[in-house]
């Protein structure tokens, strides 16, 4: 059996953290959740993370400046910047997806998946690459 993909789900809004790791987990999501950079990070680093969702205004940092950090440690995890702001915010270069929080949870859960697939596409073709099976 498969075990389930793990989401890093980050916020310093506790309503809206527990409500984005109720709907991940109903989606069939294993959750970690952070209410801080600090944790976040730790969590990050110490914890089998398949992809990341950040806040984007987050008490100290951006999720867009979290989101950089992440990458220049494991570049290859997907992260997801959430923000009220109907455009991607600036930095977005450091992240694979933008989501807007009016979305509904349908859409944002299919987004999800889109990203998970394109970067485990990239992945593989990565490993083969490197196995000489291209």
């Amino acid at each position: 059996m498969i075990p389930p993909t793990t989401i890093l789900c980050i916020d310093d809004n506790e309503t809206a953290l527990n409500v984005r790791k109720m709907v991940l987990e109903v989606a069939g999501y294993s959750v970690v959740t952070a209410s801080d950079v600090e944790l976040a990070m730790q969590l990050f680093t110490t914890s089998a993370v398949d992809i990341v969702m950040s806040d984007h205004l987050l008490q100290g940092k951006t999720g867009t400046e979290l989101a950089a950090e992440m990458k220049r440690l494991k570049p290859t995890i997907p992260i997801v910047i959430v923000s009220g702001l109907v455009e991607a915010p600036e930095g977005m270069e450091h992240a694979d997806l933008f989501i807007c929080k009016g979305e509904a949870p349908a859409v944002w859960l299919k987004k999800i998946s889109g990203v998970l697939q394109k970067c485990r596409c990239q992945a593989s073709l990565s490993e083969a690459k490197g196995a000489g099976l291209n």
